[in-house]
C-alpha cells in the first residue's frame, strides 16, 4: 500500500427544501387558511477521525463529497424530510485546511473526533408562517438556503513520539527493525525508505513509545530536493529526534559534516523542529574507522552522543533509555 499523506477534496452540503404554498380545502371548513409546511434541512458534511485508517488513500478516489438536499414542504402542514449527513473518515493526525484561505479548520488528534465541515442549508418556511390579520391567504413561501461549499486540503501528520532523521543509508530502517516490530525495507542503496514507517518500542517496566523512520534527508530538502521535504511535516508531532549518523561512510566523508548538514536542513525548514530534544545515534560502530570518526564527531560539543551498532545491537539499550528520559514520562 502506498502512503498518501495529502489529498484535496471538494465538499458541498445539501440545499434546504423549499417551503410550500398550500391552503386548506376541506368540506365544511369555510375560508381554510394557509397550511404550507416547511422545507427540510440539507445534509451536513461531517469529517470524523478513525484509528482504523492509516493513509488518505481513499480520498484520492473520493475527491467530491456532496450531501443530499432537503425535501420541500407539503400541504396540511407537513414538513419536508431533512437529508442525512454524510461522514468522511480520515486517519487520526489529519489536519483539515481551507484551500482558499489556508486556514487550519481542524486538527484531529484522537479517535472519534468529528466536526461539521460544511453545514447544510436551512429549509424554507411555508406560507403558514406569513399569515397576518390583514393577509390571511398569503401566497408567499421561502426558498431553501444553499449549503456550504468548500475545497479542502487534508494533510496527515504521523502520530509518533520519536522520529529518526539522518542522511540516506545512515541505518535508520535497520535501527527501527531492531528496536520494534516494524519491518521496513532495508537495502544497501539510498532512499530505500520511500514512506514513513511506524514501530512500537517496548522497554522494561511496561514502558513503550512510537517511533517513526522517515525518508533520508539531503541538502536542499527544505526546498523540495530529494524525498525528505514532503515528510518533514511529520517530525512536527514528535517529542524527541534520534539523529542517526553513519560513523563509517564508504565515501570517506566526515560524519560531523553529515550532522551539520541535517541540522541545517531542520533549522531552515522549521525552528520549532530544530529546537526539539535530540539524541545522536553514532551508528555502525562495528565497522573500521568508526572510533576515529566518533572522536571527530565529539568535537562538535554540547550534543548527546550514544555509540551504537544497529546490526550487532550494541548500545541500543542505552540509546532507548536516553530517549525515554528526554520524553519525560
Amino acid at each position: 500500500m502506498f502512503f498518501v499523506d495529502e489529498a484535496e477534496i471538494h465538499v458541498k452540503a445539501g440545499r434546504g427544501g423549499d417551503g410550500c404554498i398550500s391552503f386548506r380545502r376541506e368540506k365544511y371548513v369555510p375560508r381554510g387558511g394557509p397550511n404550507g409546511g416547511d422545507g427540510g434541512r440539507g445534509g451536513n458534511v461531517v469529517i470524523r477521525a478513525s484509528c482504523h485508517l492509516g493513509t488518505l488513500m481513499d480520498m484520492r478516489s473520493r475527491s467530491q463529497c456532496f450531501a443530499g438536499n432537503g425535501q420541500p414542504g407539503m400541504g396540511y402542514g407537513r414538513h419536508g424530510k431533512s437529508a442525512e449527513d454524510i461522514v468522511i473518515e480520515v486517519p487520526v493526525g489529519t489536519v483539515v485546511k481551507d484551500k482558499e484561505t489556508g486556514l487550519a479548520l481542524k486538527d484531529f488528534r484522537s479517535d472519534g473526533e468529528s466536526v461539521i465541515i460544511a453545514r447544510g442549508g436551512k429549509g424554507g418556511r411555508g406560507n403558514s408562517h406569513f399569515a397576518t390579520p390583514t393577509n390571511r391567504a398569503p401566497r408567499e413561501a421561502e426558498e431553501g438556503k444553499p449549503g456550504q461549499e468548500r475545497r479542502l486540503i487534508l494533510e496527515l501528520k504521523l502520530m509518533a513520539d520519536v522520529g529518526l532523521v539522518g542522511l540516506p543509508n545512515a541505518g535508520k530502517s535497520t535501527l527501527l527493525s531492531r528496536l520494534s516490530d516494524a519491518r521496513p525495507k532495508i537495502a544497501d542503496y539510498p532512499f530505500t525508505t520511500l514512506q514513513p514507517q511506524l514501530g512500537i518500542v517496548e522497554l522494561s517496566d511496561f514502558r513503550r513509545f512510537v517511533m517513526a523512520d522517515l525518508p533520508g534527508l539531503i541538502a536542499g530538502a527544505h526546498e523540495g530536493v530529494g524525498l525528505g521535504e514532503e515528510f518533514l511535516r511529520h517530525i512536527e508531532r514528535t517529542g524527541v529526534l534520534i539523529h542517526v549518523i553513519d560513523m563509517a561512510p564508504t565515501d570517506g566523508s566526515n560524519p560531523a559534516d553529515a550532522y551539520r548538514s541535517i541540522r541545517s536542513e531542520l533549522s531552515l525548514y522549521s525552528e520549532t523542529i530544530a529546537s526539539k530534544a535530540e539524541v545522536v545515534a553514532a551508528n555502525k560502530m562495528d565497522l573500521p574507522d568508526s572510533e576515529e570518526n566518533l572522536a571527530r564527531l565529539r568535537e562538535i560539543g554540547d550534543i548527546e552522543i550514544v555509540p551504537v551498532s544497529a546490526v550487532t545491537g550494541a548500545g541500543l539499550r542505552e540509546l532507548m533509555e536516553s530517549v525515554w528520559r528526554k520524553l519525560g514520562r
